[in-house]
């Protein structure tokens, strides 16, 4: 069946499926490592790219290029990368499309990890980065070079929840002949489309939202057509970071789930927003469902909802931070985001800590702040829950 023009939920359910020799309802798991040729013709052509018969699960897989499929379809774009991890995504990204002298411009509050992998890792290759504010778009102008090769944006970020402007950062690329690519772990496709605004490369770390079972690891890319796909794959292939036909299965089976699940987690989130922003013992609250929200109307046009995820901080800075964490009993205490379950976490210690302390705090992740990622609970226990670990700070 073709789905292309399905809806999305339709998408979810049915986009990737082929029919197998037995009529399977379910995409079936190909657990091997290598295929099968017809006879030696067969195995050449396959080599040449003349034949669409499989080879070895490192380069191509059924159940894998199922979920590739789905999640190109969803992301309306050319087609998807499935790898081991979201950062195998990343370290795709950052070897296909940037080389010795690059410049790329990102993101101040991206994901602890992929800011550190570029300064301490590709910086000894000869790759350079700035990192600024990008929800400011003369802050990025500023910090393009002549030899800015890629713009990296993670909206919302992690875990400021500061919102870019999509739009912008692709006139702002056009402008300079940069290739856009967006992390897009947040919101999942459901939420929010990179690709249909402009941008050129979208990614997620598939453990989160797209799963969402906290059960396996793995990330995936989408290009918008075939020159970036073209240059991405080989990357992936060459890196060994292929995703595996059992972690694929898993997530084509979280994935039916994905708009029930994110539908219940943000009206879950904007409750307990409200509920801390209300709080005398809490500073403030970033969400953006919120009004208070620095970006809030950007969020409502760029974004189909607000999200799970909320950071805020405590008036009494870490130490009360620590005691709210301690004292949870329902949510647990637990970095990754985006499964069933609620998960609380201290970005400055844990997901961050790696990330220089004036680089980190000049993004806003400060020692007070606590990132929240809201599971699909009953509300009413996860403020139980929240309130009763309050009141001991």
């Amino acid at each position: 069946m073709d789905t292309r023009e399905k809806a999305f939920n339709s998408k979810l359910i049915h986009a990737g499926m082929f029919d197998d020799q037995f009529g399977s309802a379910t995409v079936p798991i190909y657990q091997t490592s290598t295929f099968r040729f017809k006879n030696a013709d067969h195995g050449a052509a396959c080599f040449a790219g003349d034949s669409d018969g499989y080879i070895y699960t490192r380069l191509n897989n059924p159940t894998i290029d199922s979920l590739e499929k789905l999640m190109a379809e969803l992301e309306n774009g050319y087609r998807g990368i499935a790898t081991s991890s979201g950062m195998g995504a990343v370290n795709t990204i950052y070897s296909a499309l940037l080389q010795q002298g690059d410049h790329m411009v990102s993101t101040d509050a991206v994901y602890g990890p992929s800011r550190i992998v570029m300064e301490k890792h590709y910086s000894k290759f000869g790759i350079e980065s700035t990192y600024v504010d990008t929800s400011d778009p003369d802050l990025v102008r500023k910090a393009i070079r002549p030899n800015t090769k890629v713009l990296y944006v993670e909206t919302p970020s992690n875990p400021t929840m500061t919102i870019t402007d999509l739009e912008e950062m692709v006139r702002i690329a056009k402008e300079h002949n940069l290739i856009t690519v967006a992390d897009n772990t947040f919101c999942s496709p459901y939420l929010q489309r990179p690709l249909d605004i402009g941008v050129d490369v979208v990614f997620h770390s598939i453990t989160k939202f797209l799963n969402g079972h906290a059960d396996i690891v793995g990330g995936v890319i989408v290009s918008k057509n075939k020159e970036l796909d073209s240059q991405l794959r080989p990357m992936m292939i060459n890196l060994g970071c292929n995703m595996d036909p059992h972690q694929a299965y898993m997530v084509i089976r979280g994935l039916k789930t994905l708009s029930l699940r994110m539908d219940r987690s943000q009206e879950n989130a904007l409750a307990i927003a409200h509920f801390l922003q209300d709080h005398p013992k809490v500073a403030w609250v970033r969400y953006p469902g919120l009004k208070s929200h620095p970006q809030y109307e950007l969020g409502r046009k760029q974004m189909d909802g607000p999200g799970g995820m909320i950071s805020f901080e405590m008036k009494g800075g870490l130490m009360a931070g620590k005691t709210l964490m301690n004292e949870v009993k329902l949510c647990m205490l637990a970095v990754s985001l985006g499964g069933v379950e609620s998960l609380i976490q201290h970005p400055a210690s844990m997901t961050h800590s790696k990330v220089d302390k004036e680089a980190r705090e000049e993004s806003g992740i400060t020692d007070g702040l606590v990132r929240f990622s809201v599971g699909i609970e009953n509300v009413e226990d996860i403020l139980a829950d929240l309130n009763q670990a309050l009141e001991k700070v």
